[in-house]
C-alpha cells in the first residue's frame, strides 16, 4: 500500500469509516488531503466512558419533596461557589483524562472560561427549575444541549465520568456544606438531567442513522468563496459519491480537524446552503485574537483548506429550524449570526413561500457583512423587508441605519415567529426588544454560537 493510502487508512480507522458511513475503496485514488482525525469509536477515548448507558437505576423525573427542600436550601451556597466548582471539575477531569482537552473540548473556550461559565449556568438554571418550577418538563429545556452533545458524539458512559468529577468538585469546594443530604439532592438533580439528555441523544442518533457516536463522513471541498472580510464559504461534496443526507433549514454540522500539534478540535458551523442543493455549504468567520485567543479551527480552515481537500463532517443537528406554519417571520442577527437564516431564506425562496418576511441585520461595518448580496436577493424575491445597521458608517449603502436597528420600534403582526442569532449580549438585548415589539416569548427562537447560555422558559 502506498504512503498516501496508508495515511488515508489511518485517518479512516480513526473516523470509524467503513461501518455505516461507507468505506472508500482502496482502488479509488486517495484524496488530496485528509484534515480530520476522530479516534475510533468517537472523540472520547474508551477510558473516559463507554457507549452503553450507565448500569444504574433511572432517576425519577420529579424530585421528592424532601429532595426539593434540600436543593432549595443549598442553592444559594452552591450558586455562590459554582464558578469555583466548575473550574475544579474541569481541572479534575483533565488531570485524569488529559487527552480530552486536545481531543474533544474547545481549547479556546476553556482558555477564556466560557465553557466553565456555560456549564455553571446550565447546572444552576436546571436545579432552580426543579426546585421552584417543577411543572416544567426537563426535556423541554434540554433539547438544545442534547443536539450539541449529539453533534460531537457524547456517549452515555460519559455521564458517569462527569458525575464523579462534578460531585467531587462540589464536595471539595463546599466542604462541610456538602452534607450527605445535599449530596444526594444534587446527585438526583444531575441524573434527572443526564437521563433526559441520554434519552434525547439516543433519539437523535437513531434519526441520523448513526451509531452512539456521529456517523462521521468524508466531504471534499469543491468550491471556496470569499463572503466578507475574514469570512469564507466552503462548498462540500460527499467523497464517497453518495448523495448528501437531508437537513432542515437552520441546522448545523460539526467539522473535525486534526491540527498541526496533533490535537483534534471540533466546531459547529451552520449550513448556509438550501436543503435541496446538491452541495453543502458552511460559511466560516475567522476568529481573530483580540479579546480572546485566535480561533484554531477557523484559522486552520482559512489558511490550509483548499479545493480537493477532505473534511470530516457529522450529520446535521440543531433544533432551531424553520417552522412550517404560515406565520410572518422575523430574522434578527448580528455578524456571522446571519448564517443559519441564509439557509432558511433560500428554502423559502425555493419553495415559493408567501410568508411575510422581515430581516434585520446589524454588523460592525459593511465589509464585515457576510452573504450580504445573497440575502438581499432572497428578501427581494420574497417581497420582504430588509433593515441593516452598521456601527462604522464608512462606505455604507444608502438606506442603512447608523448603528444597531432598534428592534423594539418594529411594527410586527402579533403572530410573528422571531428567530435570533448572534453573540450573547446581542441575544439578550434583542429578546427583550422583540417582545416589546409584540412578539410573544413562546414564538421566539434563538441560536447562539459558542458555549450555550442558559435561558429558562418564560
Amino acid at each position: 500500500m502506498s504512503g498516501a493510502h496508508e495515511e488515508f487508512g489511518r485517518m479512516a480507522r480513526k473516523l470509524g469509516l467503513g461501518r455505516r458511513t461507507g468505506r472508500i475503496p482502496a482502488t479509488q485514488p486517495p484524496p488530496a488531503a485528509v484534515t480530520c482525525g476522530v479516534p475510533e469509536g468517537g472523540p472520547y477515548p474508551s477510558s473516559a466512558g463507554a457507549g452503553r448507558r450507565p448500569d444504574r437505576p433511572v432517576a425519577s423525573r420529579a424530585l421528592s419533596e424532601r429532595t426539593r427542600g434540600a436543593l432549595a436550601e443549598s442553592l444559594p451556597e452552591v450558586g455562590a461557589a459554582i464558578g469555583e466548582i466548575t473550574r475544579g471539575f474541569y481541572a479534575s477531569l483533565f488531570r485524569e483524562h488529559p487527552e480530552l482537552l486536545n481531543r474533544m473540548f474547545n481549547r479556546g473556550n476553556q482558555a477564556t472560561g466560557e465553557q466553565q461559565d456555560a456549564i455553571a449556568s446550565a447546572l444552576i438554571g436546571f436545579a432552580s427549575l426543579l426546585a421552584y418550577r417543577p411543572y416544567i418538563r426537563p426535556e423541554d429545556v434540554l433539547n438544545r444541549i442534547a443536539h450539541k452533545h449529539a453533534s460531537v458524539g457524547v456517549v452515555p458512559g460519559q455521564y458517569k465520568v462527569v458525575e464523579r468529577h462534578l460531585l467531587g468538585a462540589m464536595s471539595e469546594v463546599l466542604g462541610s456544606g456538602m452534607s450527605s443530604r445535599v449530596e444526594a439532592a444534587w446527585r438526583e438533580v444531575y441524573w434527572i438531567m443526564a437521563d433526559t439528555l441520554m434519552a434525547r441523544e439516543e433519539q437523535l442518533y437513531v434519526s441520523a442513522r448513526a451509531e452512539p457516536v456521529p456517523a462521521w463522513r468524508h466531504w471534499r471541498v469543491v468550491r471556496r468563496t470569499e463572503e466578507a472580510h475574514h469570512v469564507r464559504s466552503f462548498w462540500l461534496q460527499p467523497a464517497d459519491g453518495a448523495p448528501p443526507p437531508p437537513f432542515l433549514p437552520g441546522q448545523y454540522v460539526t467539522v473535525a480537524v486534526e491540527l498541526p500539534d496533533g490535537a483534534l478540535q471540533l466546531r459547529q458551523y451552520s449550513l448556509t446552503s438550501a436543503p435541496g442543493d446538491s452541495l453543502w455549504r458552511i460559511t466560516v468567520r475567522r476568529v481573530q485574537g483580540t479579546s480572546r485567543p485566535p480561533g484554531e479551527v477557523s484559522s486552520f480552515l482559512h489558511e490550509r483548506i483548499g479545493l480537493g481537500d477532505i473534511l470530516a463532517v457529522s450529520p446535521p443537528y440543531g433544533e432551531v429550524v424553520l417552522d412550517d406554519s404560515t406565520s410572518p417571520l422575523l430574522f434578527a442577527s448580528y455578524g456571522i449570526g446571519l448564517t443559519p437564516f441564509v439557509s432558511m431564506l433560500r428554502h423559502l425562496v425555493d419553495t415559493g413561500s408567501p410568508r411575510l418576511v422581515t430581516v434585520v441585520h446589524n454588523d460592525r461595518c459593511v465589509g464585515d457583512h457576510p452573504l450580504r448580496f445573497e440575502v438581499e436577493d432572497c428578501v427581494r424575491t420574497l417581497g420582504g423587508r430588509l433593515l441593516v445597521g452598521y456601527e462604522d458608517r464608512s462606505g455604507c449603502p444608502s438606506g442603512s441605519y447608523p448603528g444597531p436597528v432598534d428592534l423594539a420600534s418594529l411594527t410586527l403582526p402579533h403572530t410573528t415567529r422571531a428567530y435570533l442569532c448572534g453573540p450573547v449580549p446581542f441575544l439578550r438585548a434583542a429578546r427583550l426588544s422583540v417582545i416589546r415589539a409584540g412578539v410573544t416569548p413562546s414564538s421566539l427562537r434563538y441560536e447562539v454560537f459558542g458555549p450555550d447560555m442558559w435561558q429558562a422558559p418564560s
